[in-house]
């Protein structure tokens, strides 16, 4: 499948911008790979460089959840334009670009919470922070800024997952489908339940931080909850 076989506002914008690229043509394999190669291999380098072997597998947990999110997210756009579904729910999924501002309020918020509230509590408790237990206490800033950009990947596509969930329950709510169709939309949001679930990868490396731990656990309920119920809930027309 190529990325660019898809047209602007039928696409997530990680699509859309993939096969912007002149002279790029990936097949879902090939951009997933890319991806994984490219993040790990500098997740090594910096590791090796720097000594920050403890980060590298934090950050390979993470790269691995993003991956995985590539992949449910190809799935569910590519399943989703092979549906003979109604025009406003591909447009509210696909063209309101929602995801794009979820993940920009999760982006900021994870930023404020590591480089000012985690300060602030760990000066209170005379404890480093999780950025100094992770990269010491100088952290390189060429690490810095990878551990930031995985963190942006990564919040993206959980971003998408819970706008999917949204839309498939009003979708559930509002529209009647045929049988065939039905069970393709099924299995479309138990593909973003099983995102969800791969995302609890993360929760081993945030048991000390509880507000980490509470979005994180958080997010993967609402998610299973509500993509379970857009789930049970399609009706034949």
């Amino acid at each position: 499948m190529s990325l660019l076989r898809t047209d602007y506002g039928e696409a997530w914008a990680y699509e859309s911008i993939v096969g912007a690229l002149p002279g790029v043509d990936l097949s879902e394999p090939q951009a997933v790979a890319f991806q994984f190669v490219l993040f790990e291999t500098l997740i090594l380098l910096f590791a090796w460089v720097y000594g920050l072997w403890d980060a590298a597998i934090a950050g390979t947990a993470a790269v691995a959840v993003a991956v995985v999110g590539s992949v449910a997210m190809l799935r569910l756009g590519a399943g989703t334009r092979s549906l003979a579904l109604p025009e406003t729910y591909r447009r509210v999924l696909f063209g309101s670009s929602i995801e794009v501002v979820l993940a920009v309020l999760a982006f900021i918020a994870l930023v404020t919470h590591l480089f000012v509230f985690d300060p602030q509590q760990a000066a209170a408790a005379g404890e480093p922070t999780l950025i100094q237990e992770l990269f010491g206490p100088d952290p390189p800033v060429v690490a810095v800024y990878l551990m930031l950009l995985v963190l942006w990947d990564l919040c993206y596509r959980i971003g998408t997952s819970w706008w999917t969930a949204v839309v498939a329950l009003w979708r559930s709510y509002r529209y009647r489908f045929d049988g065939e169709t039905i069970g393709a939309l099924r299995r479309l949001d138990a593909t973003n339940v099983g995102f969800a679930f791969a995302q609890m990868l993360l929760l081993p490396f945030v048991l000390d931080e509880p507000v980490l731990l509470l979005a994180v656990g958080g997010h993967v309920v609402a998610v299973t909850v509500v993509s379970t119920t857009a789930l049970v809930t399609l009706r034949r027309g």
